[in-house]
């Protein structure tokens, strides 16, 4: 790792009470001006005041005390590195209050941070630009100059001068309108003074847009902001919202500090979306939905991203990390209530059962590798911001706080909350903070248990046998941490506090014991549990763990999964864990198909969902042998069944899940070449694409992907064609997604081109690519190359952000041999990309376990697939499980 840069914080000398913020846009030359008359206070005498301020030319700037003239600054000293300018006075600045006054001009940039340009089309074929924000992390500064930390809060009085048929919104509601003096083509707009607030959280955004409105319950105004003419497209997102800021008042106990709240559609937005305080931007593909062209995955995308962002109207908002080491306090909160929200609004769509497959299950993959990070991360300089929104922050964030709930249990977690954010109302808050609020409420060890998740990196791995005495169980519980490269072999032993259930087939839904494992290794007695009951831990997947039973006791799990008697939940962790310890080398791979084989019955669609990906993994390792074509086989069979029982078609009294599970096995199986499922996609395809029956959303992702894989260039073209003529964004991201899908060498360079086209919007260039990088052998070479040979271009256009990590991630992680590893640790090296920095270390590290995988298992796997298309053989009874325990 290079040397971290030296950082520091502003000087507290100078501190912002309010800013009085004028700015003047203009969207033709993409510039604007800005006034900026500040309140401030000098707390300790000073000749001179240190902001923040990145890409701005400061023109005037002055300071007056109360009372007195005022003093112009005689020097500007731009520290662009730090991103800070000093302004030099003549004479010292004495203690007390004073205006601070700043004339400055900035760029309208096409960075998607700071105050930037998004491109759009008019209904009538214009392109036309709005202006828009977005400031978290550092980027405030990119606007105004200003004290750009989370703990310097301030309030904000905020105007801006704007074409008088444009949209002006920020985050209070509208005061007054009026025309601006020197220009009659022009208005300024003035907002309403806001609450005492963090810099990153300001917003505005100029263009035009049409709305939606509602009031909530609670009485505040509901809008939601769309394109010219899609105003009907915002009518689902407004009732997710109009419903959810009353459950969260409830929920915390406090109301929702605003008068408005508005959600608007931005064209050009790289984030999913951005809570900033009032003003709430999102891509278009996570707000607006059509009742007609929008499926079911969409909907469901929509009310997650939705609560998310109103939870953190509080939680973060309201109540702000004192500084980003405790970013994951409001990301993983706000990942965590999001579904708590949703399943409130929808509980149809059993979203909790997704959330294991969704979050805990992809936050335990990135932290079982080496180079993971702990949740908490001491953060300096603002380009280590942007490495930690990352699965860490959110999902694992999310899951050791759905832990710490079901371990405190509701009712006490909602009195923490109420006490926390009473006590920190306008405030700052550090995790410490939240711990000493829950404790209070719940009586419980929450620092000390917590601790051990947050400020430690990893999480256990807990073995488990049983002993028959007579009429108990006897279970012996052993911790080690848990690697993705096998048995752990440190030097240090670290520890967690572990809240552990443990149910039996008595009650699959009910613990029969719950304990704090504190220590390395534990007994438990669970009485009066039969010989043939069989017991399993960690109920509901909830604790952030992964379990490791003795062969014995998986033995007697199996037939839970095949007659259904476990819930789905269970059944999908005991899946994933085995998958995992499969992955680490600690099982075999062929143990774990024939676990794949039991899930014939299987209704759920997250269990088959989670299958589906661990499948996928599979899938891509094995593309780097000759017998790939066998696992698509065992894919065929593994998933015919389901196929058979559902269609094509919804049936009457179907709901959101069935729509979700027949779109995966459709897909999943037409992608490997099922052949009656090939034949009906490519029917429903023509009749498509002729008008003659336009495909439901839901099966449309399906169907394009079924027909790409096995398309020529005429399919190609028309997919390009039907991508042209699409008026959603969705459907456009439908299909930039699976492109990638193609087999031909040159259509497969036709896509990789078309991705960095004027067609594909700058955010999703990074799916179109990481497309073609999952889509085949061929796809993941030639997407690499691709990104080498654009470098300086994606890099230029990503720069900092977590678009660049994405990208790497999704073109390098498939590879499995130690060469290509080298060969990408060796590209980063000659061309850096800070912030990425850490993703490229954990693909590095993806690609050794990927290598040491195949070489382990391939010929295991070969054997036992070669075998299966042999003759027939009676039901497969699971093999002695060979498991290779180093505790």
């Amino acid at each position: 790792m290079p040397e971290k840069r030296p950082f520091e914080r502003l000087p507290a000398d100078v501190s912002p009470l309010n800013y009085g913020l004028c700015l003047k846009p203009d969207l033709i030359d993409f510039t604007f001006e800005g006034k900026l008359e500040a309140a401030v206070q000098v707390k300790n005498a000073t000749n001179q005041i240190v902001m923040n301020c990145a890409d701005i030319d400061i023109i005037t700037a002055s300071y007056a005390p109360e009372g007195d003239e005022e003093v112009h600054a005689t020097g500007f000293n731009y520290q662009n590195e730090d991103e800070k300018v000093t302004l030099s006075f003549p004479s010292t600045l004495q203690k007390g209050t004073g205006t601070l006054k700043i004339d400055f001009v900035g760029e309208l940039n096409d960075k998607m941070k700071g105050f930037y340009r998004s491109k759009y089309t008019t209904p009538t074929g214009d392109t036309r630009y709005a202006a828009v924000t977005q400031f978290e992390a550092t980027d405030a500064r990119r606007a105004f100059p200003c004290w750009d930390e989370p703990a310097i809060k301030a309030t904000f009085d905020i105007s801006l001068v704007v074409p008088k048929d444009r949209v002006a919104l920020s985050n209070m509601n509208v005061v007054d309108r009026k025309p601006y003096p020197d220009d009659e083509n022009l208005v300024e707009v003035k907002f309403a003074r806001t609450p005492v607030m963090s810099t990153y959280l300001v917003a505005f955004v100029v263009g035009e847009y049409d709305f939606v409105e509602a009031r909530s319950q609670d009485g505040v105004l509901v809008r939601v902001y769309t394109p010219v003419g899609k105003a009907e497209q915002g009518k689902f997102a407004l009732e997710v919202a109009a419903k959810t800021l009353p459950f969260y008042k409830d929920y915390f106990n406090v109301p929702y500090p605003l008068p408005k709240i508005d959600l608007i559609a931005i064209a050009d937005f790289a984030a999913g979306a951005m809570e900033n305080w009032g003003l709430v931007t999102y891509r278009e593909t996570a707000l607006l939905i059509d009742p007609k062209n929008s499926c079911s995955s969409s909907r469901q995308w929509v009310a997650l991203v939705v609560g998310h962002e109103l939870a953190h109207q509080w939680f973060g908002n309201l109540v702000t990390m004192e500084w980003w080491t405790h970013l994951w306090l409001n990301e993983g909160f706000a990942s965590w209530i999001e579904y708590l929200c949703v399943d409130h609004c929808f509980p149809e769509y059993d979203i909790w059962t997704q959330f294991v497959s969704a979050d805990y299950t992809r936050a335990q993959e990135l932290d079982a590798l080496d180079n993971s990070h702990p949740i908490e991360v001491s953060v300096g300089h603002p380009s280590e911001v942007d490495e930690i929104f990352d699965a860490i922050s959110y999902s694992k964030g999310a899951s050791v706080i759905r832990m710490l709930h079901d371990y405190i249990g509701d009712e006490d977690f909602r009195k923490g909350m109420n006490l926390y954010l009473t006590k920190f109302q306008q405030k700052n808050a550090a995790t410490e903070d939240l711990w000493e609020s829950l404790e209070k409420a719940s009586g419980k060890p929450i620092a000390a248990v917590m601790n051990t998740w947050t400020k430690q990196m990893g999480f256990p791995l807990i073995y488990v046998e049983a002993e028959q005495q007579e009429d108990d169980r006897v279970l012996k519980l052993v911790q080690k941490k848990f690697c993705a490269s096998g048995p752990y072999t440190g030097e240090d032993f670290p520890m967690w506090m572990v809240p552990i259930s443990i149910c039996t087939s008595d009650d699959p839904t009910c613990a029969k014991m719950q304990i704090l494992m504190d220590k390395p290794e534990l007994t438990v007695v669970l009485k009066d549990t039969k010989p043939e009951q069989w017991v399993k831990l960690n109920l509901g997947t909830v604790g952030f763990y992964r379990t490791q039973y003795s062969p014995a006791m998986l033995e007697a799990l199996l037939p839970a999964i095949r007659d259904l008697s476990l819930p789905p939940v269970d059944r999908l962790g005991l899946q994933n864990d085995l998958f995992s310890l499969a992955r680490a080398g600690i099982i075999s791979t062929v143990e774990v198909l024939k676990v794949m084989e039991a899930f014939v019955n299987e209704p759920n669609y997250t269990v088959w969902s989670d299958l589906s990906c661990n499948l996928g993994i599979l899938s891509t390792l094995l593309s780097h042998t000759d017998f790939h074509e066998d696992i698509q086989a065992f894919v065929r069979d593994v998933f015919s069944p389901i196929g058979d029982r559902l269609g094509w078609d919804p049936r009457p009294g179907e709901g959101h899940l069935d729509a979700l599970l027949r779109g995966l096995v459709l897909g999943k199986l037409g992608k490997a070449g099922h052949k009656a499922t090939l034949e009906e996609a490519r029917r429903r395809f023509k009749d498509h694409v002729e008008g003659k029956h336009i495909l439901s959303a839901d099966l449309r992702s399906p169907v394009y992907v079924t027909v790409l894989k096995h398309g020529d260039s005429s399919t190609l073209d028309t997919m390009l064609k039907l991508h042209k003529q699409a008026d959603m964004q969705e459907e456009k991201n439908r299909i930039e997604r699976v492109l990638g899908a193609i087999s031909q060498p040159e259509l497969i360079q036709k896509v990789l081109t078309f991705a960095l086209s004027e067609e594909v919007r700058p955010q999703d260039t990074v799916s179109v690519i990481g497309g073609v990088a999952g889509g085949s052998k061929q796809g993941r070479k030639a997407a690499w190359k691709f990104v080498r040979d654009n470098w300086e271009e994606l890099y230029n256009r990503y720069q900092g952000g977590f678009l660049i990590s994405r990208l790497i991630k999704l073109t390098v992680d498939g590879f499995a041999n130690d060469k290509m590893a080298a060969e990408v640790k060796a590209f980063f090296e000659s061309h850096p990309a800070p912030s990425a920095e850490r993703t490229v270390q954990q693909c590095c590290e993806n690609i050794l376990l990927n290598a040491a995988w195949l070489k382990r298992d391939a010929d295991n796997i070969h054997h036992f697939l070669a075998q299966r298309r042999g003759p027939p053989a009676t039901v497969p009874q699971v093999g002695d499980w060979t498991v290779n325990v180093e505790f």
